[in-house]
Formats: structure tokens, C-alpha cells, sequence
């Protein structure tokens, strides 16, 4: 794609990065075929190459974003689908979030739209703060036919239809210290705790460090780790997403410097794809950019790091699992076979599900702020998975089980609470 930036706007790191993603970008149309929103909606500018046009435009021409920019960019679920397809190599991934930033700075949007985004990043980082508003929202759950009838409030109605009906269990899996192996020690890593993971389901966390531990893997809870900063990041919200990095790489470069790390075990894949870009988003600070890099690559989803320990081959449990691959992990990550061959060797039947490729809706607060499309997503998605007839549902990605699990009566649990129980672990809450 040709483009004509001045040498006064490629002086700025962000445009001039910018501009040569876009100068990639040869026009072919290749991602429109999996791109969930074009498939689902058919407008052009609600595919990657209708957005790559309209933020060419807003960037080359050094304008404020406007309505229909900011349509546009909002419907897309940063799914990076198109990225796995692109024969060109675009890194659409660094175009868009750079685009959400310019958005975040130039664009003043309604009242209730920024009210609304406001309180989800002032809430979902912070797990006091988000316990305490579930506990608010099956109070206020009765209201959400009201708000889902008024086109501004339907986030808040999809606010509370997402949010648990039951109570929400209470755990300290996830105070700071150190785990000591129950075998033979092989290994130290850290674990990302997380913010809204911890809060929903506490047994995903707890059944990883189980695992590890009998495993012989030393896991620690650093201090002063929390969000990764995705929910932000995503809202294009570029300080609080570099505040929250900031202070993990500090958190996990302190215990490096203890006493090492192997890895830093990520239990949700949407987190996992932020904190391996941590060595991007901080490459222009001089203080972090080479501890961020560190970080970056010490990083791994918990299966990714399973992969490596050549766990033992256990006979047939005769369960049928559909595996969803979440588009964090094989989008994002580019994760794809180490999660099913470890439930194969734990003797586990895995199945794919048709299109497997398209995204669940969830994304983040993409299934709060999007909310019609979120659900034509979901829908399609539950039948796919409900075409392969399994037991169970098996996904890395907590948005993912939340989004799933309120379409279809199929238990969904993590795939590292499955691992668990192969491997001596109790048997997930969700399969009793």
C-alpha cells in the first residue's frame, strides 16, 4: 500500500511504525474470508482492509478520529485472525491499537459511552472492585430487559446478563509467596494471578499451581503483580495499560533477580498475548524497554510450558472433549496443537469444532460493548461446538468459558483444571 506521511509525522516512533505496517498491505482481501465481523456483518469497513483504509486516512491526513472511524474500530474484536491469514506479513495487531490510542486522544464520545468505559476500566482490573459490583449486578439483574430496550444502555444490560448467578467462591491460592515442589525439583516460575480470572473462577489458578507442584516446579506468587493490562490496552487507554506492565515487569524482574524464573506461567491467553508484547508496548522507555523484553520472552501460557515437561501418556478416561481454541492463544500466540496433544496424552477423545477459527464474541469487554454482535457470535459458535456432540468444553481463556458457558448447557471448564484431575487432581467443581 502506497502511502505519503511527511517527514514530520514519520519523526513520531508511533506513526512511523504506523506507516510501515501499512505499507505491507497489498490489498488482497485474503483476511475478509475470516474475519468474524466481516463474515457476520458483510460491510467492508467492518473487515481489516476497510479499517487498514480508514486509518491510512485518519493517520496520512494527521486528523482527530471521527463517528465513523471510531464505528468501525469499535466493531473490530482485535481477534487477530486476519494476522494468521495475511500472506503479507501486515501486523494489523500494532495498526489497531495504535488507532485506539489516536481514538482515546482525539475523539470525544458520548456521555454514556465514556461513562460506561470509564467504570469498566475503573473495575475489572482491580478484584475488590469487581467483586464488589457482581455482587451489585444480581441486585440490579431484574433491570437489564429495561436497559436492553435502550440502544445507549444496552452495555449495562449485557453487563448483567454475563455477570454469575451464584456465589462466587472465595479463595487465597493467590497470596504472594513461593509453593515448594512436592517431587524432585525441576524448575521455578512465576504465575500471573490476574485480576477478573481469580475473581470468577479461583479453581483455574489453584489447579495449575497443584499441578506444577506435584510436577516438582517451584511456583511463586510474585508481590505486587496484578492486571496485565489487556481490558485497558484494548479501550486504547495507552497510560493505566502501561502503568499496570510497568509494575509487573518490576514484580517479576525482582524475582528473577531472587532467584530466577524458568517461566511466567499465564493461565488466560488473553493476558498471555499482552504480556508477550510488553517488550513493544515498552520498547520506547529506556528504564523498562530491556527488563520488558526479558519479561516478554520468560512468558508462556501454562500449556506451552507443559509441552516442555513430557508428562506421561495415561490410558483412555472414554470423555469426548471439544477443544475452543481461544483466538488469543492460536491467533495471538500462535498456539495451537500443545493444548489438545496434552489432553490426548492425558486420554482425553479431542475434537475441533467446525469453523474453529471465528471468534466466541467474547474478547475482552467486546461482549459489553458490542453486545448484539457478541451474541450472533456466540450463537454460531455454541452450534459449531454442539455439532461434535462432546461431554465437555475445554478453552485457555476465562473470557471465553464466561461467553460460551451462557449458550449452551455442555460443562466448559479450563483445560489446565482437565490436566489436573488426569494427573491426580481432583475432579473440576463444574463436572460433578
Amino acid at each position: 500500500m502506497q502511502t505519503s506521511f511527511t517527514a514530520e509525522q514519520l519523526a513520531d516512533p508511533q506513526v512511523a511504525e504506523s506507516e510501515k505496517i501499512l505499507r505491507r498491505c497489498v490489498h488482497c482481501g485474503f483476511c475478509t474470508a475470516t474475519c468474524p465481523t466481516y463474515v457476520t456483518l458483510g460491510n467492508e469497513l467492518d473487515s481489516p482492509r476497510g479499517r487498514i483504509y480508514l486509518i491510512k486516512d485518519m493517520l496520512e491526513n494527521g486528523r482527530a478520529a471521527d463517528a465513523e472511524v471510531v464505528t468501525h474500530i469499535d466493531r473490530c474484536l482485535s481477534c487477530l485472525a486476519c494476522v494468521t491469514t495475511c500472506p503479507s506479513g501486515v501486523d494489523y495487531m500494532h495498526l489497531v491499537d495504535h488507532a485506539r490510542v489516536h481514538i482515546e486522544k482525539t475523539y470525544r464520545r458520548p456521555l454514556i459511552d465514556r461513562m460506561i468505559r470509564n467504570v469498566l476500566a475503573g473495575v475489572l482490573p482491580y478484584p475488590k472492585r469487581f467483586r464488589t459490583a457482581l455482587a451489585l449486578a444480581k441486585v440490579s439483574r431484574p433491570l437489564a430487559p429495561f436497559f436492553d430496550r435502550l440502544s445507549p444502555l444496552k452495555p449495562l444490560a449485557a453487563m448483567l446478563q454475563l455477570a454469575p448467578t451464584g456465589a462466587l467462591r472465595r479463595s487465597d491460592s493467590m497470596q504472594p509467596g513461593s509453593r515448594a515442589p512436592e517431587a524432585e525439583r525441576r524448575g521455578r516460575v512465576a504465575i500471573l494471578s490476574g485480576c477478573a480470572q481469580p475473581v470468577l473462577d479461583p479453581g483455574i489458578n489453584e489447579a495449575t499451581i497443584r499441578l506444577l507442584t506435584r510436577l516438582g516446579i517451584e511456583v511463586v506468587v510474585p508481590e505486587g503483580e496484578g492486571c496485565c493490562g489487556a481490558l485497558v490496552h484494548h479501550m486504547g487507554k495507552e497510560d493505566p495499560a502501561l502503568g499496570f506492565a510497568r509494575s509487573n515487569v518490576d514484580a517479576w524482574t525482582r524475582e528473577i533477580e531472587a532467584g530466577g524464573l524458568d517461566a511466567i506461567i499465564i493461565t488466560t491467553s488473553g493476558c498471555g498475548t499482552t504480556v508477550k508484547d510488553y517488550g513493544h508496548m515498552l520498547r520506547l522507555d529506556p528504564h523498562y524497554a530491556k527488563k520488558a523484553a526479558h519479561v516478554s520472552a520468560l512468558a508462556k501460557d501454562v500449556t506451552e510450558y507443559l509441552a516442555t515437561l513430557d508428562l506421561p501418556k495415561l490410558n483412555s478416561r472414554e470423555l469426548t472433549v471439544t477443544y475452543h481454541s481461544a483466538c488469543s492463544m492460536q491467533h495471538g500466540q500462535k498456539i495451537t496443537m500443545a493444548p489438545k496433544n496434552l489432553l490426548k496424552n492425558a486420554g482425553f477423545v479431542v475434537r475441533d469444532p467446525p469453523e474453529g477459527h471465528l471468534c466466541c464474541g467474547s474478547a475482552g469487554t467486546y461482549n459489553i460493548m458490542q453486545p448484539e454482535i457478541s451474541q450472533q457470535l456466540k450463537a454460531r459458535k455454541v452450534k459449531n461446538i454442539e455439532a461434535t456432540r462432546p461431554d465437555l468444553i475445554a478453552t485457555g481463556n476465562i473470557g471465553c468459558m464466561t461467553q460460551i458457558g451462557t449458550g449452551t448447557s455442555i460443562p466448559i471448564v479450563h483445560t489446565i483444571e482437565l490436566l489436573d484431575w488426569a494427573y491426580g487432581g481432583p475432579k473440576p467443581a463444574k463436572l460433578h
